[in-house]
């Protein structure tokens, strides 16, 4: 669970009596002389968002007022009775492209209330397109561990790993359960987290292990899944579940190496990785590495002992 995403002034650290930014609606003050100090550094991702909100006003307002044809329904109720296959509407997709660049913009703020804006957005596109057809489902899983919604990630996470890989899912059907997954164990067994999804398994187990389990720190902030968990926080004795989770972890990070060699060394020295645009990829490469990393740094960057463990790792395992 992320301990730097906490509501305060950002020159400051104060956390009373803040007042947001009125331009992109994510950045918070504690009064308007540290606001006018910060605006040079707030500025480019400020206006960004600015940009981008425009932009998908414009949008949704031109795809309301969409008189409907034979290949468009009417616009005034196209958000309704459409919702879950947006993109096989061709009108909807300036719409739904303009969304997400909101989201890009969202997430180069580094706040609280940014990654939950971005969030929501990406829900919310998702309930418009179940089949995802943009692939806007891989950034949602980082997002939730930043706002220290583990078992929604997990939830969300194997949801996709189990019934979204069925290929029987009948996806137009809107009456068909989507992401109903709730409470799930993230402490069974791996299996059947391979490829993408193993690394955001890893990402919530590896959330439990630095603090909660492993260090058996409970006076530090805990996860929500160990926190839920009366019979571990009141165990005596976690040896059987701290072994449990150690296996779990090593076949992850194999699972995860396997997948795409490059992924872990560019986690611990991330470099121009989080900054490359890569136009196309394919599995195992360099270009898919770099856009998974930068789904997913901030929320290993923002979990305390995360990257060290996987250093750890890598230093056992890393040339399995």
């Amino acid at each position: 669970m992320s301990l730097s995403l906490t509501t305060q002034c950002p020159m400051c650290g104060s956390k009373e009596k803040l007042s947001r930014c009125q331009a992109c609606n994510v950045m918070t003050y504690c009064g308007r002389d540290h606001q006018v100090e910060h605006r040079y550094a707030h500025k480019v991702a400020c206006n960004g968002v600015k940009k981008a909100q425009k932009e998908l006003d414009r949008e949704e307002q031109k795809l309301r007022a969409h008189p409907g044809d034979f290949m468009t329904p009417p616009g005034a109720t196209i958000f309704e009775e459409e919702a879950g296959h947006f993109w096989g509407i061709h009108e909807t997709r300036a719409y739904m492209r303009a969304r997400y660049a909101l989201v890009e913009a969202l997430l180069k703020v580094k706040t609280l209330y940014a990654v939950k804006s971005a969030l929501d957005h990406i829900m919310d596109m998702l309930r418009l397109c179940r089949g995802d057809n943009m692939g806007i489902r891989d950034l949602a899983p980082p997002l939730f561990l930043r706002l220290g919604k583990d078992q929604e990630c997990y939830d969300f996470v194997k949801w996709w790993a189990t019934t979204g890989q069925e290929s029987n899912y009948d996806w137009g059907n809107m009456d068909n359960p989507y992401l109903d997954v709730k409470d799930a164990d993230v402490f069974e067994p791996v299996d059947e987290f391979t490829s993408k999804w193993a690394a955001l398994k890893f990402s919530v187990v590896g959330e439990v292990v630095p603090q909660e389990i492993l260090d058996n720190i409970r006076s530090q902030p805990v996860s929500t899944i160990i926190a839920g968990n009366k019979d571990i926080m009141s165990s005596k004795d976690q040896g059987p579940l701290i072994k449990k989770v150690e296996e779990q972890v090593k076949e992850l990070y194999k699972a995860v190496n396997k997948s795409n060699k490059y992924f872990w060394p560019a986690l611990l020295n991330p470099g121009a990785h989080l900054k490359s645009r890569p136009q196309m990829y394919s599995h195992g490469t360099p270009e898919q590495m770099q856009l998974n990393l930068q789904y997913c740094y901030d929320s290993w960057a923002e979990t305390p002992g995360a990257i060290d463990m996987i250093k750890d790792l890598h230093q056992k395992h890393g040339r399995n």
